[in-house]
């Protein structure tokens, strides 16, 4: 059972706007993990694991494929001080090190239902001061969800970190990832982006398409190696091609805010395993009983043609992120 929550008090339909009857939260079994969370509005679903995480652990349409990659070697464990990286969406804090990125989250979750939906509560790191949350909404009038991510310092001492929201996608696909155009002064003096690039990256991969507007990237299971890119990206959306299915991701830029990593507020990694959608917020510096909040929209959306070409981006994944970032309120 679901620590510290009745489970019948979620199953069923919960209340929220005026479709609420379309929006209907119940516990499942999946991949081996027990009283998983399992929400839908009869268009999509969304699945998070109760037993360990929170993870995310799967999203895609109802009865449909998950867009999300699991772990094989990590489906149905728990316990133990080992992390695993177990799939599906994680949220973590930058900037990554160890051992302070990778406390073991092997153990149950709180699970809080509201008028709004649903919260995910893991137990506190006491070994960094953290605790984590995970707020998720789910539309009833379009194939969304907002994600509210939120971390408190828990500790005796001020903490700087910035909020990273990682969804790890299935493979076979093709990451989008727009960079920013146009001049950052009148006279087109000064530099308008920032790549950074890891030890591991090499810039010829032949998984990378630079264009001249969109970064392009493929998810190869042959890949005998890792690649990860961070952009300073201003334009609040990425995606994910795969499937027949786009996943766009949205998440808003902060003008003028220190971010990590040379100043990333996107990142991916990519393996032979599946390819990362990360976001980040800007660096902050959180007082003892302080919290940041960082806020992600995901969508999907069906029946769309595959392609790794600009051109393809433009006629084909661009209009669904205008249409994300419209139904989302973003600008």
């Amino acid at each position: 059972m679901i620590r510290c929550l009745c489970l019948t008090a979620i199953l069923g339909a919960l209340c929220v706007g005026a479709a609420a009857d379309e929006l209907a939260i119940g516990s499942v079994e999946y991949e081996g993990w027990d009283d998983c969370v399992r929400i839908t509005n009869g268009e999509i679903e969304l699945i998070a694991t109760t037993e360990v995480g929170p993870r995310i652990i799967h999203f895609g349409p109802v009865e449909g494929e998950n867009m999300f990659w699991v772990s094989s070697e990590d489906a149905g464990d728990t316990g133990g001080d080992v992390w695993r990286i177990y799939g599906g969406h994680r949220l973590w804090h930058a900037p990554e090190t160890k051992p302070r990125t990778y406390p073991a989250d092997n153990f149950p979750i709180d699970v809080i239902q509201a008028t709004w939906g649903v919260r995910l509560i893991p137990p506190e790191e006491e070994e960094n001061g953290i605790q984590k949350e995970i707020d998720i909404r789910m539309m009833t009038d379009a194939p969304g969800v907002e994600l509210i991510h939120r971390i408190r310092n828990t500790g005796p001492w001020p903490i700087e970190l910035a909020p990273w929201a990682l969804s790890v996608m299935d493979a076979g696909g093709v990451g989008v990832f727009p960079v920013p155009t146009g001049d950052a002064d009148p006279y087109g003096l000064l530099p308008n982006r920032m790549v950074a690039l890891w030890p591991y990256s090499d810039m010829t991969d032949d998984r990378l398409t630079w264009g001249s507007e969109y970064i392009l990237i493929e998810q190869d299971p042959q890949a005998e190696g890792p690649f990860k890119l961070g952009l300073s990206a201003t334009d609040n959306w990425m995606a994910y091609a795969n499937k027949g299915m786009c996943f766009v991701k949205l998440f808003q830029y902060q003008e003028g805010a220190e971010y990590p990593d040379f100043g990333a507020s996107l990142e991916t990694y990519t393996n032979a395993d599946m390819l990362e959608l990360e976001t980040l917020g800007p660096l902050v510096t959180l007082e003892p009983g302080e919290a940041v909040e960082h806020v992600e929209h995901w969508f999907l959306y069906q029946d769309v043609a595959p392609g790794r070409t600009e051109e393809w981006v433009d006629e084909t994944i661009l209009p669904l992120a205008a249409g994300a970032l419209e139904t989302a309120g973003i600008d």
